[in-house]
C-alpha cells in the first residue's frame, strides 16, 4: 500500500478532514481536504464535521483549529513544527501600552501563539487585517507580532494611530528590494506579487500587495504571463494548479520556511495512524484566546 493509499483509508477510520496551509510541499497539499491561507483554514476548521482535524502546518494553526473546535481532536504532523514569529510579542509590553493609551485595540496577527491571542482584543489574518482595523471603533492600534504587515495596514488606515512590534518573519524579510529589482531586470514584463509580511522597500515595488490567496486570485485574474513571487514558495504549487500556461519566478534562493517543509506524507500517515500528535490546551486559556478569534470571523465575514 503506498503511503497516499494508507492516508486515504486511515481518514475513514479515524473520521479526520486533512486541512493544509499554501506553505507545506506540493505533495502535502495534493492530499488535503482544505488548502489555503491562514484565514480560509480556520473558516474551514470550524465548518468541517469530521471528529478529527489534521492540521499541515505549524503550531499556531493547530492551536487556533482546537480553540475554535474544543470537541474535536487536533493533531498535528510534527509537533516540532514552529513559527518563531508567533512569539515575537512582549507581555509586558502589551500592558505597557494599554496602560499609556485608554482608547488601545490589540490587534493580533493570527500567526501568534494561543498566549499572545488571550492578551488581544481581536485578531486578524493578512486577507482581512484591512477591514478588520477599519472596523475598530478604536483609534490607539497595539499591531502584533508583525511590524511589517502592521505598518502595511498602517499605510491604508492615516486616520488611525499604530504602535508597531518588532516582530517579523525571517522568510518574508529575507526578500530584499534590491533582489526583487535584478529580477524585474531578468524579467522586465513581469508583475509583482508582494505578501505585506515583506519589508516596506519591498512592497513600494509591487504591482499587487495581498495574502497567500490574493497573490494566487490576483495572478489567476491577470492578463499578465509571468510573475515575481514575494512570498514563499510553497505558494507555487497552487499558481500552477490555477494557471499552467502563465510562468512564475522567485526573488531569492530563501524564500522557503523550513517549518512548514518538516511536514510530510509519512508524517501525515505516522499521526493519522497514531493519533499521537495531539493539541491540547487549558480550557482557561482557550476560552481566553477563543474571543479575538471570534472576533475576527464576526469582523471579518
Amino acid at each position: 500500500m503506498s503511503t497516499i493509499d494508507k492516508i486515504e483509508e486511515l481518514k475513514k477510520q479515524r473520521d479526520a478532514v486533512i486541512l493544509a496551509h499554501y506553505y507545506v510541499d506540493d505533495e502535502v497539499q495534493a492530499i488535503a481536504d482544505y488548502v489555503g491561507d491562514s484565514f480560509y483554514l480556520s473558516k474551514a476548521a470550524t465548518a468541517a464535521t469530521a471528529k478529527t482535524i489534521l492540521f499541515c502546518g505549524v503550531s499556531f494553526m493547530g492551536e487556533s483549529a482546537k480553540i475554535l473546535n474544543p470537541g474535536k481532536t487536533v493533531i498535528m504532523p510534527d509537533m516540532q513544527a514552529d513559527c518563531p514569529m508567533a512569539h515575537m510579542a512582549d507581555l509586558e509590553k502589551i500592558e505597557k501600552m494599554r496602560r499609556e493609551y485608554e482608547d488601545l485595540a490589540v490587534v493580533c496577527y493570527i500567526n501568534s501563539t494561543a498566549e499572545l491571542k488571550t492578551y488581544s482584543d481581536v485578531c486578524v489574518t493578512s486577507s482581512n487585517a484591512l477591514k478588520i482595523v477599519q472596523a475598530l471603533p478604536n483609534q490607539h492600534i497595539f499591531f502584533i507580532p508583525d511590524e511589517n504587515l502592521g505598518r502595511y495596514v498602517a499605510s491604508q488606515v492615516p486616520e488611525k494611530h499604530f504602535i508597531f512590534n518588532d516582530g517579523f518573519c525571517h522568510v518574508h524579510t529575507s526578500i530584499s528590494a534590491e533582489n526583487v529589482k535584478k529580477a524585474k531586470e531578468a524579467h522586465p514584463g513581469a508583475e509583482i506579487l508582494v505578501h505585506p509580511e515583506c519589508t516596506t522597500e519591498v512592497v513600494k515595488l509591487a504591482d499587487y500587495v495581498g495574502s497567500t490567496s490574493g497573490i494566487i486570485d490576483f495572478a489567476t485574474e491577470s492578463r499578465a504571463e509571468e510573475f515575481i513571487i514575494c512570498t514563499e514558495m510553497g505558494v507555487l504549487y497552487e499558481l500552477k494548479q490555477k494557471n499552467p500556461g502563465k510562468r512564475f519566478y522567485s526573488v531569492g534562493h530563501r524564500q522557503f520556511c523550513p517549518n512548514m517543509k518538516r511536514i510530510t506524507l509519512e508524517k501525515v500517515a505516522d499521526a493519522l495512524e497514531s493519533m499521537a500528535n495531539t493539541v491540547e490546551m487549558e480550557e482557561e486559556m482557550r476560552l481566553l484566546a477563543k474571543k479575538p478569534l471570534e472576533r475576527m470571523l464576526e469582523l471579518g465575514s
